[in-house]
């Protein structure tokens, strides 16, 4: 069996390619792959040959872990039934000589079952967003939640919106694109330049900007934490003294688990979590090339979404 998949060459150079499937195995799925997203984080950082050292890096490579589709086949004592839809964060190992990291992006996949998760059939598209859902679960893990959000793309919408469905306060999410700053649901979005809080107990990084943090610690309350949500290609330091006088806590939010796929999947299904919204761009497979562009380059893009349909 083959696949059809995107294939970074190298940094910048992007092309779409049939590959060898690796054969199903016992407790595996073979998913055809009906849409998968673009990720302006990792997905970025490969394309633009700035993801520092990684388990599984390397070209060629086949990029993405947002990825929904049907099961094609699957063991009787899988937990999952032929014909089921369900998210798959990537497929790791199964496109042969060709490196995957995550290895979503691909017309058909053969994945671990244990890694997928089934959801409801009316989310449709909207299931790609089941991973940056439980990347900003897990950053929300613990409390108190955060009062202040830096950065008002998907994430940092998504941690705005799981803030409130966790029994938080609105939180005030910093923005400076003012096309970006709107759509925001139940909470404020300024300007950073226009903040003049320095009492906020939880700030939530998403903005991958390394040169923020001594001004993130300036807007600390005493004791205060700054959870870095993002991925950051440079390395990250602060002025000692502003964070010692605030006895400032940094917390790195790693991965997110597949527990925190289920939990937000959950509070998707009980109507607690929102997902509309947050998809502003699709296009077919063969179009991927330039969506990957636009997704990188285009400050309209929230999200980005590969159609595979026509090829499952």
């Amino acid at each position: 069996m083959h696949t059809l998949a995107v294939v970074l060459e190298t940094p910048k150079q992007l092309a779409l390619k049939r590959l060898p499937l690796a054969e199903v195995s016992g407790g595996d799925l073979a998913v055809d792959i009906e849409w998968t997203a673009i990720s302006t984080g990792t997905e970025r950082l490969l394309f633009e040959g700035r993801m520092p050292v990684f388990p599984g890096m390397g070209y060629p490579l086949v990029p993405g872990y947002e990825a929904v589709g049907r099961i094609r086949s699957c063991d009787a004592d899988s937990g999952f039934r032929k014909g089921e839809r369900v998210f798959v964060p990537g497929a790791a190992g199964c496109f042969g000589e060709v490196r995957s990291l995550f290895g979503a992006a691909a017309s058909h996949l053969v994945v671990p079952a244990r890694r997928a998760v089934s959801f409801d059939e009316s989310l449709g598209e909207h299931g790609t967003l089941l991973a940056l859902a439980a990347t900003a679960y897990h950053a929300l893990r613990g409390d108190p939640k955060p009062d202040c959000i830096v950065g008002h793309g998907v994430l940092g919408r998504l941690i705005a919106r799981l803030t409130m469905a966790l029994g938080g306060a609105p939180p005030v999410v910093w923005e400076r694109d003012a096309d970006r700053a709107m759509g925001a649901i139940g909470y404020e979005v300024i300007d950073p330049a226009a903040n003049t809080r320095r009492d906020y107990r939880v700030i939530c990084d998403v903005s991958g900007d390394a040169s923020l943090l001594d001004d993130l610690i300036a807007h600390l309350a005493p004791g205060g934490e700054i959870v870095l949500a993002g991925f950051y290609s440079m390395p990250l330091s602060f002025v000692f003294p502003p964070a010692f006088m605030r006895e400032a806590r940094i917390r790195v939010s790693a991965e997110w688990r597949q527990d925190d796929l289920v939990a937000v999947r959950d509070l998707v299904d009980r109507g607690k979590l929102s997902l509309d919204g947050l998809i502003s761009h699709r296009a077919d497979a063969p179009e991927a090339t330039e969506a990957y562009r636009t997704a990188f380059d285009d400050p309209s893009c929230l999200k980005m979404v590969l159609d595979w349909r026509a090829y499952a």
